[in-house]
């Protein structure tokens, strides 16, 4: 039996990228019949109410989720906590809260102990975005065929959970399910180090231009490019993820130091072999995640509106 996806009436707490994407996608999906939403500052409250996506626009989150039957927060996951205890007391009995933050761990110990009896927490982690922030980023296909992983809490209503699952799947996200942990342990490795990496390797060309007059940026090649487009991303969400998930973080990190040092010493010794069968085994990875369907011509970094994949 399938599981309705509608929600009478939708909050979302931050209108950035995400939130303004999922605004967008429900829209046009018919799944909220009323949305509405409020961000930290005036001035992006007046953009979303120029850009008629939504259907009200208020100052205060407690007035945002008043009689919502799904509250979902698209903020910085450490800003997640005082939300979270700034709105209990204003939620309706039965509602559905949720958050599109990239660490789960925190977020559950931070927000379920605000929460009151009768509301149901399923945490989420929508694994799609671009290097662009703010009302007028999203758009309503950044959702098709990306994933969505769920994470509730040891003990949350399956049919809470399943409504929720129903509502991401009608916006196009292949959805799974799995514990926090597990979750924080897997994106540390496919997507918070790589973040890492990038903003690390995009500091240190920034300092060589200064010796090469610029000459980094000019010839730039494709691989510096996409690191550019990742580092480019809201330094606020990014500060609270490594702080958030830093024990995941850091022990792929120190996995990460070791195999670097292996090459580091390949390098060294002028072993082409050990290169050679490395860079093997890692264009493999690659050829996957093509074969799952996990890259596009349109890949997550650099999508602008129309340059998706159609919904099947």
């Amino acid at each position: 039996m399938s599981v309705d996806p509608h929600f009478p009436r939708v909050a979302l707490i931050g209108f950035g990228l995400i939130g303004g994407s999922i605004a967008r996608a429900a829209k046009l999906q018919g799944i909220a019949g009323e949305i509405v939403t409020t961000a930290r500052s005036e001035k992006t409250r007046a953009r979303v109410l120029e850009l008629g996506i939504v259907d009200k626009v208020v100052a205060t989150n407690a007035e945002a989720v008043k009689d919502a039957d799904l509250v979902i927060l698209c903020i910085p996951v450490g800003a997640c906590g005082p939300v979270a205890q700034e709105i209990a007391a204003h939620l309706k009995p039965g509602a559905i809260v949720s958050d599109v933050g990239s660490v789960k761990g925190a977020v559950v110990k931070d927000m379920a102990p605000h929460l009151p009896k009768g509301v149901h927490f399923v945490p989420a982690h929508p694994v799609a975005g671009t290097e662009h922030s703010g009302p007028d980023s999203g758009f309503a296909e950044l959702f098709i065929n990306r994933w969505c992983i769920l994470t509730p809490p040891e003990g949350t209503d399956a049919d809470a959970t399943a409504h929720l699952r129903a509502f991401w799947a009608a916006m196009g996200a292949k959805v799974e399910v799995m514990t926090p942990d597990h979750h924080d342990l897997v994106l540390a490795i496919t997507s918070h180090l790589p973040h890492l990496i990038a903003y690390t390797i995009v500091g240190t060309a920034d300092e060589l231009q200064q010796v090469t007059e610029s000459e980094v940026i000019k010839f730039s090649a494709g691989g510096f490019r996409d690191f550019t487009r990742i580092s480019a991303s809201d330094p606020t969400m990014w500060r609270d993820v490594f702080l958030a998930n830093k024990d995941a973080v850091l022990e792929m990190l120190g996995t990460f130091t070791e195999d670097l040092a292996k090459l580091t010493r390949a390098i060294r010794r002028g072993d082409g072999e050990a290169l050679f069968d490395h860079f093997t085994r890692t264009r493999a990875i690659r050829r996957d995640i093509v074969e799952i369907g996990q890259d596009s011509a349109a890949p997550d970094f650099g999508r602008q509106h129309g340059q998706l994949d159609k919904k099947p």
